[in-house]
């Protein structure tokens, strides 16, 4: 009947039905107990009050023969009225008696204790009479009637009678009283067990079902849990691959910074060099040795700057390299960021601390593949420089060679070599130019590279922190099922 409910929905059902048996019983009870005083009340309103009356009878009678015979003792008015206001109480009571009478045979008898009352009457009337006669006191003695005793004796017999037939109606409505009590008392007992057996009933149906329900969600709860910290772990060591491959391309900046530095010395030098060429075709004939001596310089390091933007070059397509790595290890680091928090709203009520932490991972990843971009951009200028210092490097091989060909005619040709050498001193402040520019650039391609290491340790830790609230998860999972008493999975 309560398949397919929720537990919220069978808990009301169960406590409604354990009210309504409640408010059942509480009803019966009463009106047991209804049915128990009214019974009682029965008894005390008319076979206690009957008895009394009844009593009350032989109580006035007693006090009547008393009032009588103290009429036959002084003969006075006063006393004779007593006894005639004596017989009128004994009448009004008889029928006082016969109203609380509802017993057949109790009136029968309360008729004939009417029936030798009269008797008694008539009698008792035939010695006031003789009495009445009578001049002395002394002759009170000779005042005897036959059957005044036995009438007398007759009337409280009869009244006797009256007295025990109601005592009898009383015990027997006392006892039936009490076995209605007993009767309504069974019936509340069996009641509460009734009660008590469908509330235990329910009760154990409802812990069943939320033994089966937690079990099952808490069940889930441990699997989501699982998958999450195998997630975490398999972040938290991309982080730390990504961690170590940053700091690579860290130290390869850092080399590529000092190599830029380098450059930019060799082409102050360069540039010197180039002046002092210039100063020395200006001079003549004298300073054509220096002069070659200075070409061969520039050779050298003109050859020198190739191959440093050759390396530079290696190096530039080495940190491209590894930013394709710190791209794929963002978005990796991403979509495990997106399954987790997938994960984590499945989890429900539960989740919600997970799919916070996933949110920043994801944010994380997103700034380290944008930082992987800017690091990309970096090293294409880095490149194009590169490029431009080679081009500048090569038309300054190809003045100087052109010069050391020529180098037989300087004589005719200082002037010649005047301008080449002003244009290589023009190359070389391009040259110095440049590798300022790519200076500045490798430093801000090293700032984003420690910036990109940050971020890789923040992944780590916080997947670090994911992995130990997953296992937390994992342990509250456990103790809730401990709680409703379905054990460990």
């Amino acid at each position: 009947m309560m398949a397919g409910r929720t537990f919220g929905a069978k808990l009301a059902a169960g406590v409604s039905l354990t009210l309504t048996l409640t408010l059942l019983m509480t009803a019966t009870s009463v009106l047991a107990l209804r049915y128990v005083l009214v019974t009682k009340d029965e008894v005390v309103k008319t076979a206690s009050s009957s008895l009394i009356e009844s009593q009350t009878l032989n109580a006035l009678m007693e006090r009547r023969i008393g009032d009588y015979r103290a009429y036959l003792l002084s003969g006075t008015p006063e006393w004779l009225n007593t006894v005639n206001q004596d017989r009128t109480t004994f009448l009004q009571q008889v029928v006082r008696v016969r109203d609380t009478l509802d017993d057949s045979g109790a009136l029968k008898l309360l008729d004939n204790v009417s029936a030798v009352e009269a008797k008694h009457a008539g009698v008792i009337e035939e010695v006031i009479a003789k009495r009445e006669a009578l001049t002395s006191l002394n002759d009170v003695s000779q005042l005897r009637v036959d059957g005044a005793k036995e009438a007398r004796e007759a009337v409280q017999a009869a009244i006797l009678v009256l007295v025990n037939r109601i005592k009898k109606i009383v015990n027997d409505k006392r006892a039936e009283s009490s076995s209605r009590a007993t009767w309504a008392i069974i019936l509340i007992i069996g009641l509460s067990f009734i009660l008590t057996a469908a509330s235990a009933a329910v009760a154990w149906r409802l812990s069943r079902d939320l033994r089966r329900e937690v079990g099952a969600a808490v069940g889930h709860i441990q699997s989501s849990s699982a998958q999450l910290e195998a997630a975490a772990a398999q972040q938290a060591s991309g982080g730390r691959d990504q961690s170590s491959a940053m700091n690579e391309i860290t130290t390869t900046i850092s080399e590529l910074l000092i190599t830029s530095r380098q450059i930019a010395d060799s082409a102050q030098r360069v540039s010197k060099v180039a002046e002092d060429t210039a100063d020395a075709a200006r001079s003549g004939d004298a300073t054509i040795d220096q002069t070659r001596a200075s070409i061969t310089a520039i050779r050298t390091q003109v050859d020198q700057i190739v191959q440093h933007m050759l390396a530079l070059g290696e190096k530039s397509q080495q940190i491209g390299v590894v930013v394709d790595l710190v791209s794929e290890l963002a978005e990796q680091t991403n979509i495990l960021a997106i399954n987790a928090t997938i994960e984590a709203s499945g989890a429900g009520e539960w989740g919600r601390r997970f799919a916070v932490v996933a949110e920043e991972i994801r944010k994380l990843a997103d700034r380290t593949a944008g930082s992987a971009k800017e690091i990309r951009t970096l090293i294409e200028d880095v490149r194009g420089a590169v490029n431009t210092t080679v081009m500048a490097t090569e038309i300054g091989a190809k003045a100087v060679d052109t010069g050391s060909r020529q180098f037989d005619d300087a004589t005719s040709s200082f002037r010649r070599i005047a301008q080449l050498v002003a244009t290589t001193s023009d190359a070389t402040r391009e040259i110095e130019l440049s590798t300022k520019q790519q200076s500045t650039a490798v430093e801000q391609v090293s700032s984003a590279a420690s910036d990109t290491a940050r971020a890789s340790r923040e992944t780590e830790a916080s997947a670090v922190q994911t992995k130990q609230t997953a296992a937390h998860l994992s342990s509250l999972s456990g103790d809730l099922l401990d709680l409703v008493g379905t054990g460990r999975h």
